[in-house]
């Protein structure tokens, strides 16, 4: 055993803020134990919680911290500019999370809303395109994703690929949709194969398949408006 591990082993738990956010989250942590992290090792003379600790002391606490400037910070013995840097770029990463608005995501209330979606992208595409939209409880969108580029076909469209992206995105529900490049949207039996197949396989695992739009030049046509859902 070297006297490194043995030094580490020896460092009360309490002492060691990394260890203490993996075993229990970092949430559970003070905000002595956090910026010991951040500032990643003490000096000579102190340990990192020792220093962490003063650090707070001097700044009244982390809401005087927050404003803190560069030369403020390495002011203070055992702040160094790489130290300082680092707790800097995570207030500044924290403000810009706290500054972020919700994303307003797109809501599908009807196949015209689906079709709306994706036509300008899909209506001049000179191969078929077959993608998925993932949507929440209230129906909007969570993702888009192109499942498979070619010929339609049931034996290559496989309700897998589609469903493990749904189950990975936390979709409530899907819209399948694809493309016919000659600008007529007429579904095909494969169309209509596909969107059975999809369709039963989404009622075992408890995710709908809403709809399948089938898009041509400026028109669409919304499988389950003709009957096939």
């Amino acid at each position: 055993m070297t006297n490194a591990s043995i030094m580490i082993k020896d460092v009360p738990k309490e002492d060691r803020p990394r260890e203490r956010l993996l075993e229990i989250g970092a949430s559970h942590l003070s905000n002595q134990e956090l910026l010991a992290i951040l500032l990643g090792s003490g000096t000579k003379r102190e340990s990192v919680m020792d220093l962490a600790q003063r650090l707070l002391i001097h700044f009244e606490g982390i809401l005087l911290l927050k404003d803190a400037s560069l030369e403020e910070l390495t002011a203070i013995r055992g702040i160094g500019v790489a130290k300082a840097v680092l707790i800097m770029s995570a207030i500044e990463i924290g403000k810009r999370m706290q500054q972020m608005k919700p994303v307003e995501r797109y809501m599908i209330r009807s196949p015209e809303d689906g079709a709306d979606f994706v036509m300008e992208e899909m209506r001049d595409l000179k191969q078929e395109h077959f993608i998925c939209l993932f949507l929440n409880t209230k129906n909007q969108v969570l993702h888009r994703q192109t499942i498979f580029i070619g010929s339609l076909n049931a034996s290559i469209v496989h309700p897998r690929e589609v469903f493990k992206e749904a189950v990975k995105r936390s979709a409530a529900s899907i819209i399948c949709a694809h493309n016919h490049p000659s600008g007529d949207p007429t579904p095909s039996q494969e169309d209509i194969q596909v969107t059975r197949r999809l369709q039963e396989c989404g009622k075992m695992i408890g995710i709908e398949l809403l709809d399948h739009l089938v898009i041509g030049d400026q028109k669409f046509i919304s499988l389950k408006e003709k009957g096939y859902l």
